[in-house]
């Protein structure tokens, strides 16, 4: 069935680059020849949104906002809704990347209702989920993807081509350390077979499962050979166009 999953490679900018750096980097992957065989996806900071949909207007890769308010407008100082990314050029939002519960407090509640309000405006959510080095440690990777997964399953679609999971263990984000590919396939067979109970055999039959944290060009093809991993949601190493399009090519020969 993965076959039929198309892979994707997803871009997480953080909050990084200026906007001639923003454009810059664009025009190089533009300038490479296209990947048929994959999708590609650029989330850039807020600031960035507009300049980077510019740039890769007309492009076969595609935008999105790193987060997004669960209103859908009102007085909420310094937050970003869905409308606005939509109006900005978006096509996906992140929801729950581990960086926002870590320093906003964001707990499975709020990211159900972020998940709601990105689907609500038409964006396509990434939802992040992952375990940190102390759950790892303590044997509890299952329990807690479990219940983020299940928390946001109240308020997903059921169509799989809609949306996407991004399985990002904590311990491995930003820090250099990478889940072996049997470490990552581990935990895609588990949240797939989770989907198909918490929701339905079709849903995780069809569903694309990321993997994010310290994927670079030397570890993305043994990873993306796993029959459970359909693509990344990288990090440090989308902010360099060579290395971000190898990693789209290795996505592209899967």
């Amino acid at each position: 069935m993965s076959g039929e999953r198309r892979p994707l490679a997803a871009a997480n900018w953080k909050m990084h680059l200026l906007r001639a750096e923003a454009r810059a980097l664009c025009a190089a992957l533009r300038a490479a020849p296209p990947t048929p065989g994959a999708d590609a996806v650029i989330f850039p900071s807020h600031p960035l949104i507009s300049t980077v949909a510019e740039a890769l207007a007309g492009s076969e890769i595609e935008v999105g906002g790193q987060d997004l308010h669960p209103e859908d407008s009102g007085a909420h100082t310094g937050e970003v809704s869905g409308a606005q990314l939509v109006d900005a050029g978006c096509r996906w939002a992140i929801v729950g990347h581990s960086e926002r519960r870590r320093d906003h407090g964001e707990d499975d509640a709020l990211v159900a209702k972020k998940l709601a309000a990105a689907v609500r405006h038409g964006l396509r959510p990434v939802l992040c989920l992952g375990e940190t080095r102390e759950e790892r440690r303590a044997g509890e990777t299952f329990a807690v993807i479990e219940r983020q997964l299940s928390a946001a399953l109240a308020t997903a679609p059921a169509d799989g081509a809609s949306w996407v999971i991004a399985y990002e263990p904590v311990w491995a984000i930003g820090t250099g350390d990478v889940a072996t590919p049997e470490q990552a396939q581990e935990a895609h067979a588990f949240l797939r077979e989770r989907l198909a109970a918490l929701g339905s055999p079709a849903l995780a039959a069809s569903l694309r499962l990321l993997y994010g944290g310290s994927v670079k060009p030397d570890n993305a093809a043994e990873l993306i050979a796993q029959p459970d991993v359909d693509g990344f949601l990288v990090g440090g190493a989308s902010l360099d166009a060579g290395k971000f399009l190898a990693i789209i090519h290795a996505c592209a020969r899967r």
